[in-house]
Parts: structure tokens; C-alpha cells; sequence
């Protein structure tokens, strides 16, 4: 597991092209899951499917996963046991292929489950009460700093994440309710626009009629078709691109076979809130910027970062849940660990860190010296705060009193 920590930051940090999901890589819309109490449901007979606005699900399998027990239907009426009560439901029925499908809201509601629809996961959750309660949310990662009558919150941010992530904990929730602004590293519900793609694909791709095949070794190369094979697609299926693009894909193939995706990561999550409450979203980095500091690496720092992907591939998954575990329980000694392990790739520490919290610093102590008496909550890479070299030290430093939350 050599150097998977420098791998998993590099997931961890950038958001632009795991967010953005190369176009060639993009995947096809799935059937919507089921997921009970974050289980997901199994359908031998049937799957899930949405019609006119309304998912509807397996009707015996589905009750089953429940703990209910179906005892018959009769046009659309349905007999059940629930904690051994008869109960009869009315709900829609249809026929697919001999097999019995009803509203989930209808089964799940009458189970006691609460019900809602994910559009990021595209699952229904069922959520029972005994674990409604026992959910605490992530401890996650926020720092308060006050001055002039402004208020920042500094947010660390895991890009990729999963449900288990959710509920946050009040405190995210309360402190971004009061926002007159957010900020993230770049608005990255803009990933999919054509311009974005456009950069993507010139900075990316090879533009001389040269192939990732003509800039690596044959070992790289061979590496990596190997691994792409492994996963389903051509060799030469990343050939256009430079190392750095095939690097980052190859890592986001297996943290979203791992159940890690962009669409669940905590930036994502507030840009959405934003979006629905209107509140104006401040970037302080750039596509251009984050695309162009991988574009700007070295040559031979690009195929050693990409062989790091490689050699791991096989343990990136184990490596993801660690990190998630640390952001879940705000682990403050286990961030700076990982965070301290850039440091002995100076080339690497100084683009993917050092230069860029120093500009995020910059344009925080700006938002506290404006005097607008206004809030500010800010979500960025959670490597970005700590250590030497994080944004809290450099807020420090500045003389601004930072309190963790």
C-alpha cells in the first residue's frame, strides 16, 4: 500500500475531474435502487422501475426486505401484517411479467418507514424510526472565524462520499442556514457545461496527434491497459488522454465501485442547498486553475502519480472507507497525517497545497475585512486546514482567533 495516502489526497483534494466524470467515461442512467435502512434492497423477480412520476417495486420482495408479511391482493387492495396486525392498503397495482408491483410510498409508509427519493443515488430511501434516531450525522470538519462583524465557517470538505455521510450534524445545517454566501473551490454544478467539457478536452487530450502510448513507458502502458481490461473496458480506452486525466479516471472508476461518488460529496450537497435557497455561490479557485496546476505537472511527476493509481488500484476502495471513517468522525491527527504525507513530493505539495491555500487564505481574510456584517460559509478540501502550511494556520498567522466546531 505505498504511497496510497498521496493517492487518496489526490482524490480527496480536486474536484474538477471527478466531478466532471471525463465525457468518455460517463455512465448510463441506472433503474432506481431501493435501499432499506441503507441496505439495498436484491430483486430476483423484477426490479424497480419509475412511471409517470411514481417508482414502483416488487411487491412480495419489497415487504419482505420489511419484515412484513404480504397475506394477498384483490385489485388494488393489499392485505398485510405489520407487528401482527392485519392492515389492508390501497394502492395501484400492476402486472409485469407476472409480477406484482405497488407504489413503494404506499408499502413504506404503511411499514412505518419514512420515504424519500435521492436524485444524486437515484434511490428510494426507507429509513425506519429506530434508525432515524440512532443517526448522529458525520462530525465532519468546521472551524468559526469572527472579525469586523463578519462571521466565516471553514468546512472541510470530502468530495466524494457516500449516503452513510448523512444527516450532517446540526451544527453544518444551522450555520449554513444563516449564509449570506457560499464558497467552494469551484461550483462544480457547472461541471457538465460546454465549456467546462471544452476545457477538459483541450487541456486533457493529446492536440499533436500523439497518444498516452508515445509519453509513458511500455510497463505504464501495459499497467494500465491491464487494469482497464479489469474493469470492463478497452486497453486503449484512455489513449487520447494525458497521464493526469488517466490517472484521476482510473481512481474514480474504483471509489464509485466502492459506492463513493461525487454527486454525494459535502461541496455538491451545499452548492445544491444553495442553489434551491438562492444563495450567491463564491468560487475561489477556477476550472482553469485546477485544471491547468494538473496540466502544469511534469512529466515525470505525471506518470509516477499515475503508476501510484495503478499499483493501488486494488486497495483504493479500502483506502476511500479509511478516509471516510476520519471524516466521519473528524479526526483531527489523522487528517494532518494525511495531509503531512505530500510533503516528501515537493513538486506535488507545492501545487496540489501550498499555492493554493495561500489564495484561498487571501480571499477568505478578504470576506472577513469587508465589514458588511455579513456570513460566510465556506466548503473546501478537508486537507486543506491543517498543518504548516493549511488555511488555518495561515488565517492565524494573519491574527484572526480560529476555533474549532
Amino acid at each position: 500500500m505505498k504511497n496510497w495516502k498521496k493517492m487518496l489526497l489526490s482524490l480527496a483534494i480536486s474536484v474538477g475531474l471527478l466531478a466532471s466524470a471525463v465525457p468518455a467515461m460517463a455512465a448510463p442512467q441506472q433503474q432506481p435502487a431501493v435501499k432499506v435502512d441503507n441496505q439495498v434492497v436484491q430483486y430476483s423477480l423484477g426490479t424497480p422501475i419509475i412511471d409517470k412520476g411514481t417508482t414502483l417495486v416488487p411487491l412480495r420482495t419489497t415487504l419482505q426486505a420489511l419484515d412484513v408479511k404480504l397475506k394477498g391482493t384483490a385489485d388494488n387492495t393489499i392485505h398485510v401484517v405489520v407487528d401482527g396486525k392485519t392492515i389492508t392498503l390501497k394502492g395501484k397495482l400492476k402486472q409485469i411479467n407476472g409480477v406484482t408491483y405497488a407504489p413503494i410510498r404506499v408499502v413504506g409508509d404503511a411499514a412505518g418507514y419514512k420515504v424519500s427519493w435521492d436524485a444524486k443515488t437515484r434511490a428510494v430511501l426507507l429509513v425506519s424510526k429506530e434508525t432515524e434516531t440512532a443517526q448522529a450525522g458525520g462530525r465532519g470538519f468546521m472551524w468559526e472565524v469572527e472579525s469586523n462583524g463578519n462571521t466565516v465557517y471553514l468546512v472541510g470538505s470530502m468530495h466524494i462520499a457516500d449516503d452513510s455521510f448523512y444527516p450532517l450534524r446540526p451544527e453544518f445545517e444551522e450555520a449554513f442556514a444563516e449564509a449570506d454566501y457560499l464558497g467552494v473551490e469551484i461550483d462544480i454544478s457547472k461541471a457538465a457545461d460546454e465549456e467546462q467539457q471544452k476545457l477538459i478536452m483541450d487541456l486533457g487530450m493529446y492536440q499533436d496527434g500523439t497518444t498516452l502510448k508515445d509519453h509513458v513507458s511500455s510497463e505504464t502502458y501495459a499497467k494500465l491497459g491491464g487494469i482497464l481490461k479489469q474493469s470492463g473496458m478497452q486497453p486503449n480506452a484512455l489513449d487520447a488522454f494525458k497521464p493526469w486525466v488517466a490517472e484521476t479516471t482510473i481512481s474514480s472508476l474504483k471509489s464509485v465501485k466502492a459506492g463513493y461518488e461525487a454527486s454525494a460529496g459535502i461541496d455538491l450537497y451545499f452548492i445544491q442547498k444553495a442553489i434551491e435557497r438562492k444563495v450567491p455561490i463564491l468560487e475561489l479557485e477556477s476550472y482553469e486553475s485546477q485544471l491547468g496546476m494538473f496540466d502544469g505537472f511534469s512529466k515525470e511527476l505525471q506518470e509516477k502519480n499515475l503508476n501510484i493509481a495503478l499499483d493501488n488500484f486494488d486497495v483504493l476502495d479500502e483506502s476511500v472507507n479509511q478516509m471516510a471513517e476520519m471524516w466521519k468522525t473528524g479526526n483531527d491527527e489523522q487528517l494532518l497525517e494525511l495531509t503531512n504525507s505530500m510533503s516528501g513530493d515537493e513538486e506535488y505539495n507545492k501545487a496540489m497545497l501550498i499555492d493554493r491555500n495561500i489564495g484561498m487564505a487571501d480571499k477568505i481574510d478578504g470576506y472577513l475585512k469587508n465589514g458588511k456584517n455579513e456570513e460566510y460559509f465556506i466548503v473546501v478540501g478537508s486537507a486543506h486546514y491543517l498543518g504548516e502550511h493549511g488555511i488555518v494556520k495561515l488565517l492565524k498567522d494573519k491574527g484572526y482567533t480560529v476555533v474549532r466546531k
